[in-house]
């Protein structure tokens, strides 16, 4: 069972976001929050698996809830996801460096908002991978000091290859499909990968990526 809890200072977003959650077998609604410092008392009482964390809040907004809950020890099984548009680049190079998982946008498609919280809770691939790379792209060239890129050098030349394709934003099973291996060979690379350069998540491996030029941000128009 998933468990989720959902931050938002709009009751009717609340409401349709437990709706549609509710009626998965596999989810559970642990909880609701309106503010930031509801958000952060709820998560460390319930200490849910996916976080839906809106950016605008009242009384600590959504950026600081998420630095709280991931400095947090007794929390590090909570995977953060943040509620955004295109447009807040300031506030998604701030979200990352909180430590959030993913992003959603709000008029995500429901049967997307369904499988993106299965993804981010198995911890097994960026959430919404086009989403984020897109976002990624925009604030790559503010994002310094993320993971230790000298690290890199300690990364095979497989392993190289498996972060560049994290980096584009391919899932477990791409990667797999992509370089000829089977899903666990995929997993055990990133897992491999994830130790070796101390990164939190695959968002701080697709900044790695970035970081060390094996992926290219898109030209800014």
């Amino acid at each position: 069972m998933i468990t989720v809890a959902i931050a938002d200072d709009q009751q009717l977003i609340r409401a349709g976001f437990r709706s549609l959650l509710s009626a998965e077998p596999d989810i559970t609604v642990v909880g609701e929050a309106a503010t930031g410092t509801d958000a952060v008392a709820l998560v460390t009482r319930t200490a849910p698996d996916v976080v839906l964390m809106d950016i605008r809040m009242p009384d600590g907004d959504g950026l600081a809830a998420t630095e709280q809950i991931v400095a947090d020890p007794a929390l590090a099984g909570t995977h953060v996801v943040i509620l955004t548009t295109f447009e807040l680049d300031d506030y998604v190079t701030r979200a990352i460096r909180a430590g959030a998982s993913g992003f959603l946008v709000k008029d995500t498609e429901p049967v997307e908002l369904i499988r993106a919280i299965r993804v981010v809770a198995a911890g097994d691939a960026l959430l919404s991978p086009s989403i984020t790379r897109r976002l990624l792209e925009r604030v790559a060239g503010d994002l310094q000091d993320s993971v230790d890129t000298a690290a890199l050098d300690v990364l095979t030349e497989r392993e190289r290859e498996v972060l560049a394709l994290v980096g584009q934003g391919r899932t477990n099973a791409e990667i797999a499909e992509e370089l000829f291996l089977s899903p666990l060979t995929s997993k055990t690379h990133v897992s491999r990968i994830m130790t070796k350069l101390g990164a939190r998540d695959r968002v701080q491996l697709v900044i790695a990526a970035y970081d060390a030029g094996l992926v290219k941000p898109a030209h800014r128009e």
